[in-house]
């Protein structure tokens, strides 16, 4: 579907600005240096052998950092490795030479206390020869102590000097699979573009469409773990004319507090209207239709965020847009995919003062009851209020992984992709 490719772009470029993406051209080529001309275009199969390839390398170097970082963390610090065991050792000798260098000491002073004692010539006599030999023992001690502590400092040293090298080795692998990671979207989008172009029928092209509008309004701008979220999203047709099927995008996406960790599997994102109130997952495949939307009016969709109460702190956001499907088989949507961030705090944790995107107090969980339509007027741009926009904010920290979350997005666009060419096909054969 061309209106996806026009909703992609915008989300690639409007969260990860100025960086520009390599063309799907670039990537397979990347993969096929000779296997045909520029001018040529990659059949469907070599695309899906270049994500293939693309999909082997990224595992492959996602592997290699794990493996690093558990080896820097894990391996280089037990007793067994042989630099680690090298400074348990030469610290045990270094204790016992400035142990034994602290009772030579002792030895000479004790030795000086029996010949101070002595009185006689004999027991002088004694008293020196034990005083001589203390002091040697004394010498010969700190002689030992001090090769101890070299041996010591050189083994700790040499063991410092391995984790500095790992980390570099590590950063290198990160590097290498964030590589990796960018070649695999370029592969994969590639392949999604070939494929949509294939499956669109002539006669039939979308376009976009900003008058219609997806806002959400009541997600708080942090959410605990263990809690259960109730917002809303309202769908405008701000256009002159009615669109005969709505269909409206809801999902979620969520990373750790150093964007390393996924947490999509702690939310689950639920959805449900007047016509049909029964909760069910939004997930970005599922077909939930608004039907009819009339010239000027809107209809409300209820949602609900569950949040695992195992879910670590982090950073999400919640992606909306909205398409429509005509009788006549004309198509289109909103060209943007507005997402609203929001904290992730864990379980037990006081959120403190809670704003939703319009900056409004409250816990998230005082949306009133959604799901109807209604004809209330809408400004000129089709939108409904504030919170719009392809980077639309509940006010979440800086933090956020931008570029995870417009992997998110992307996610998002390519599975509703899949469903409004079903939706179109199946019509076309009715």
């Amino acid at each position: 579907m061309k209106i996806r490719r026009v909703l992609a772009t915008a989300v690639a470029a409007a969260v990860t600005a100025p960086v520009v993406l390599l063309s799907s051209a670039t990537a397979f080529a990347a993969e096929k240096p000779a296997a045909r001309t520029q001018q040529a275009k990659p059949s469907i199969d070599e695309l899906k052998q270049a994500v293939d390839v693309a999909q082997k390398e990224y595992d492959a170097a996602v592997i290699a950092v794990k493996d690093a970082i558990r080896f820097l963390m894990e391996d280089m610090e037990a007793d067994t490795f042989p630099l680690k065991a090298a400074v348990i050792e030469t610290g045990n000798a270094a204790k016992a030479a400035a142990k034994a260098k602290t009772e030579a000491d002792q030895a000479v002073v004790d030795a000086q206390d029996e010949l101070d004692a002595a009185t006689t010539d004999e027991e002088k006599a004694a008293a020196r020869t034990a005083l001589d030999e203390a002091g040697k023992a004394a010498v010969a001690a700190a002689e030992a102590k001090t090769a101890a502590d070299t041996a010591y400092a050189e083994a700790d040293t040499a063991m410092d000097d391995a984790r500095v090298a790992q980390s570099r080795k590590i950063g290198l692998l990160q590097k290498t699979r964030d590589e990796a990671g960018k070649k695999l979207d370029d592969a994969k989008k590639a392949l999604a573009e070939a494929e949509a172009e294939e499956g669109e029928e002539p006669g039939g092209e979308c376009v976009p469409e900003p008058k219609l509008t997806a806002v959400v309004s009541g997600l708080p701008n942090k959410v605990v773990g263990g809690t259960t979220v109730d917002f809303a999203l309202r769908v405008t047709n701000g256009t002159a004319r009615t669109m005969d099927e709505v269909y409206p995008y809801a999902a979620v996406h969520a990373f750790d507090s150093k964007g390393l960790k996924e947490l999509d599997s702690y939310l689950d994102l639920e959805w449900s209207t007047a016509a049909d109130p029964k909760w069910r997952d939004a997930a970005p495949e599922s077909e939930l239709s608004v039907g009819a939307l009339k010239a000027k009016s809107s209809v409300d969709v209820k949602l609900r965020l569950k949040v695992d109460a195992d879910i670590p702190a982090g950073q999400g956001a919640a992606f909306v847009t909205a398409e429509y499907v005509n009788k006549d088989d004309s198509c289109g949507g909103y060209p943007d995919l507005d997402y609203y961030e929001f904290q992730i705090l864990a379980k037990g944790t006081d959120p403190g003062k809670v704003e939703d995107a319009e900056g409004r107090p409250g816990k998230g969980n005082d949306t009133t009851e959604q799901g109807g339509s209604s004809t209330t007027p809408v400004n000129g741009n089709g939108g409904t209020g504030t919170g719009s926009g392809p980077l639309a904010e509940t006010g979440a920290g800086s933090a956020l992984p931008k570029i995870a979350l417009a992997g998110g997005a992307v996610i998002v666009l390519g599975a509703g992709a899949v469903v409004v060419t079903r939706r179109r096909k199946a019509g076309a054969g009715a």
